[in-house]
């Protein structure tokens, strides 16, 4: 009965948040709570349930909340903006180094962990090269989509901060054994582009050409963008996408290439300019670049918690680069409000884990678990975990697959004694990480499609193999380097 109610919580939840009938924390903790009584829990139970599953989280919480200020602070004040006019500046005019240049300028703008904010520096900068060189807009969405999906596994970043919720530990931990399979994933990352980009070249040769193919494939991956997102029509299967034109400041039918071809020099005139030219501080640039490089070192070497680091940075930043009490304050309203959805998502999970585990729940599933696992498969259980994750993009939404289907996973492992921390990794190396540019259930998967105006079912068809193979890469390397055991003993 007990394994049931739990199947059927999990389930519930997984269709609320499927469907979105309702915001994530309403179904993160509004159903295990109903859950919670129907089993038969008396409030004082369920109070010391919650009690004790917000005390899991709130380290997590509180290191998202903070990092998102710190490096918002960051990009307030500049630092990142002549990174993005330097990788601007060298992809030149030839499409290799078009597509690798790409790919760094994401991996650069992604250190904040915040998907939106890449596809909003890196797609337009690059679009008006792309369109210049008569480059498919595909290649320029997968480019970005894959050095920000290398990128997402920092400790910061969403999936990794859910999985360290929901196995109870700091994110640095799961994070730093991650970091040779991470670096490897960004050099396959920049290898896919640059392949891409001499796939691009090819191609744009036979329609130099005359090849009647070529022109039909460089056509259908633009006009299908148009259609799909300029008019506001139905995109991909079931749905319409809510990113319109407006939302990159370009209307895909109107053609873009001819501005840039009229500018001198197109790469810089495709660089992003920062949001608000009062809040730079040029002539702090290296101040603050040793202050990133000094936080992530704290990180790396677990001088202190993560979120002690990042409050600390915070708290620095703000007293560097902006004095005084209301332009400190408001600096940290611009950036704290949006992460507060994150905050309230991770406290939501919080509730989530300590009814399940309080209430038994969560053991009674994974008992009935694994009497279904085959013995001789769960050994293998984070490899299997590992390799399936990009794909599982498609099916599982972040807070669904970390806060819903990681937990039961865990516990089926524990039957048989296998890690929770490598089961976290394992995910973290392909769902919702270098998943995410291709998942229709993360909000910024249509800004990515939006900006580059590409059609969403092209989009996944072209990345997800891309994405995978980088995937698999990076757990190959996880698996040399020891972080994640092949087959657990």
């Amino acid at each position: 009965m007990l394994s049931l109610l739990g199947f059927g919580t999990i389930l519930v939840i997984l269709l609320l948040l499927f469907t979105q009938r309702v915001a994530a924390i309403i179904a993160l903790a509004g159903v295990p709570l109903i859950a919670a009584f129907v089993a038969g829990n008396s409030p004082s139970e369920v109070a010391a349930f919650v009690k004790s599953g917000l005390g899991g989280v709130v380290g997590v919480a509180t290191m998202f909340l903070f990092a998102i200020v710190f490096f918002g602070i960051m990009r307030d004040a500049g630092l990142f903006d002549p990174v993005v006019r330097r990788i601007v500046r060298l992809a030149g005019n030839a499409p290799p180094t078009v597509a690798v240049a790409t790919t760094a300028l994401a991996v650069a703008a992604h250190l904040d962990g915040a998907g939106a904010t890449t596809f909003l520096i890196a797609v337009p900068a690059m679009l008006p090269i792309y369109d210049r060189l008569g480059m498919s807009r595909l290649v320029l969405a997968t480019c970005v989509g894959l050095g920000a999906g290398v990128m997402n596994v920092l400790p910061w970043g969403g999936p990794t901060a859910r999985a360290a919720a929901t196995v109870g530990v700091d994110a640095n931990e799961l994070w730093v054994p991650l970091i040779p399979a991470q670096i490897a994933g960004v050099v396959f990352a920049l290898a896919v582009a640059y392949y891409l980009g001499r796939r691009e070249r090819i191609r744009l040769a036979k329609v130099a050409d005359g090849d009647a193919s070529a022109v039909i494939e460089e056509s259908t991956a633009r006009v299908g963008g148009r259609i799909a997102v300029g008019s506001g029509s139905s995109i991909g299967s079931g749905g319409s996408t809510p990113v319109g034109p407006s939302a990159g400041g370009d209307d895909s039918s109107t053609p873009v290439a001819s501005d840039a071809a009229e500018a001198d020099t197109p790469a810089e005139s495709a660089a992003p300019a920062s949001g608000d030219p009062a809040l730079l501080r040029p002539k702090l640039l290296w101040v603050n670049a040793a202050l990133v490089v000094a936080t992530l070192a704290a990180l790396i070497a677990s001088i202190a918690p993560p979120e002690m680091c990042f409050l600390i940075a915070s708290i620095l930043a703000l007293l560097i680069n902006y004095r005084g009490m209301k332009a400190q304050q408001a600096r940290v309203e611009a950036h704290a409000v949006g992460a507060m959805l994150m905050v309230g998502t991770l406290l939501a999970a919080g509730v989530l884990l300590g009814v399940l585990d309080g209430s038994g729940m969560i053991e009674a599933m994974a008992v009935s678990a694994a009497n279904v696992v085959p013995d001789g498969m769960t050994p293998a259980l984070p490899l299997i975990v590992g390799v399936l994750g990009v794909p599982m993009s498609l099916l599982f939404g972040p807070d669904a697959y970390y806060f819903g289907v990681l937990p039961v996973l865990i516990e089926v492992g524990d039957q048989f004694g296998v890690s929770a921390v490598h089961l976290a990794q394992a995910s973290m190396l392909g769902e919702e990480t270098v998943g995410f540019p291709i998942s229709p259930l993360t909000g910024a998967f249509y800004l990515l499609v939006g900006l580059a105006s590409v059609d969403i079912g092209k989009h996944i068809r072209h990345m997800i193999g891309w994405a995978w193979l980088v995937s698999l890469g990076m757990l190959g390397v996880a698996v040399l380097t020891g972080a994640i055991p092949a087959w657990a003993s």
